[in-house]
């Protein structure tokens, strides 16, 4: 008997080493080689594109338009959560505070909704319009608001007034309905209409005032200061690169790496004039970097949380970083050519380079190839991949029974790249086809 060692690699990454027996018994002209059934250690890899994850990232847009009046950081610049970053001079949105504030005193002061007429139904449709074009705005100004925390609370804010506004409003319908049947007093469902109208008037001064506080920007994470916006994310792309039509990856990953070109953003320096919703400041938080892999349907049954696996960047040829499976995604993503894949998000560890030294800290967005070990089997019946022959649904190997060569059917388990495990129909022993399975007729006679 000779052995041989085989390297169970996918590209350049070597991902476990197993040692299979083989008889070489005899070859003919065809290159038909026989080896024996032996017990050996199988790992099923799962590959799938990946990208580089930050711990977490913010993008901070102004809240309304005005000029910065005072710019505290710079670019690369480390700062805390809370820190001021900047502050912006909007008379515009001091304006709609000033005016929130003095129709909500009116509304308080009068008591009652100021009417032309006692026509009621003009009067529902006028407060109607004016609450719809309110809250319309209050979400508005809420949405612009750059810290995702206040943003958050704002937008929870108009929605919870919001539901006030129509409790309040059914009360006053109610009071209406009362007066028109004769049950009730104009004073009631005028002070009904009062009490809906002031819950509206109270929101926006408190939707005035938060993007008024908003002008002043403070970080809502700690990291890494970038001005502007982030120039359209190359590591989303990246993430998307096995979507791209056949023949497209190679060009996606050669246009991130040579940097796709940006829109023109606005200058941020003080003095500088924004418009709402202008990305002023991202905060990116590289304590702890992640990755992000996008895993095909047909493979993604496999990975569960804990799955260990190898990461591979194009940016460090040669290196290997160590990872570990955190979760697995429930929410399909379909690619161009129809393929349906799920996100699985992975714990990265340090990398080493093909000398054994260690690698360089990766960058958020950088693109990757990730290597999923999703079974390792021990002690496993296994045979070398090139035995097993695919037929329709079925797995099929070629038997040694007397001097004679038979199909026989078999059951797989883990699939490594070298060597598979058979669950069922071969035991350890049994002479096989190893090489040249293709080659095989039922009945041949058995190499000589």
């Amino acid at each position: 008997m000779m052995s041989r060692t085989a390297r169970v690699a996918v590209g350049p990454l070597v991902l476990s080493t197993v040692v299979f027996g083989a008889v070489a018994c005899s070859r003919d002209d065809s290159g038909v080689q026989i080896g024996v059934v032996e017990r050996e250690t199988v790992t099923e890899v799962v590959e799938a594109p990946a990208s580089i994850a930050a711990r977490a990232s913010a993008t901070l847009s102004s809240p309304a338009p005005g000029t910065i009046v005072e710019l505290d950081v710079d670019d690369g610049q480390q700062v805390r959560a809370g820190q001021v970053l900047l502050r912006i001079h909007s008379p515009q949105a001091e304006e709609q505070l000033r005016q929130a504030r003095k129709a909500d005193a009116e509304v308080a002061a009068s008591g009652r909704v100021r009417l032309p007429s006692v026509d009621l139904s003009a009067t529902e449709r006028q407060a109607d319009q004016a609450a719809a074009d309110a809250f319309a705005a209050a979400r508005r100004s809420a949405e612009q608001i750059p810290d995702p925390k206040l943003r958050q609370a704002a937008l929870a804010q108009v929605e919870q007034t919001h539901a006030t506004y129509q409790a309040a409003r059914a009360d006053a319908n109610q009071a209406i309905r009362r007066f028109n049947a004769g049950l009730g007093s104009l004073g009631e469902a005028l002070s009904s209409l009062s009490r809906a109208q002031r819950v509206q008037t109270r929101s926006a001064v408190a939707l005035a005032q938060q993007t008024v506080d908003a002008l002043t920007v403070r970080a809502p994470i700690s990291g890494v200061v970038t001005l502007g916006g982030t120039g359209g994310g190359a590591g989303d792309l990246s993430a998307l690169l096995g979507q791209l039509p056949q023949g497209g990856e190679q060009q996606g990953r050669q246009l991130l790496r040579d940097g796709l070109p940006s829109a023109e953003q606005a200058t941020i320096a003080e003095g500088a004039p924004v418009t709402a919703g202008t990305p002023l400041v991202t905060i990116t938080d590289t304590s702890e970097l992640s990755v992000t892999a996008e895993v095909a349907e047909t493979d993604v049954l496999l990975v569960r949380p804990g799955v260990p696996a190898d990461i591979e960047l194009d940016a460090v040829p040669g290196a290997r970083y160590s990872a570990t499976v955190r979760s697995v995604g429930v929410t399909p993503t379909t690619n161009t050519r129809g393929g349906v894949s799920y996100t699985v998000r992975l714990a990265l560890g340090a990398g080493k380079l093909a000398d054994g030294t260690p690698a360089p800290v990766p960058k958020p967005g950088m693109s990757a190839v990730a290597y999923l070990r999703v079974r390792t089997v021990s002690d496993a019946v296994a045979v070398p991949s090139s035995a097993v022959v695919r037929e329709g649904d079925r797995d099929t190997v070629w038997v040694v029974v007397g001097d004679r060569l038979r199909r026989r059917e078999v059951k797989l388990g883990a699939q490594g790249d070298a060597n598979v495990q058979v669950v069922s129909g071969l035991k350890v022993g049994d002479r096989i086809v190893v090489r040249g399975a293709d080659r095989v007729r039922d009945g041949q006679e058995v190499p000589g």
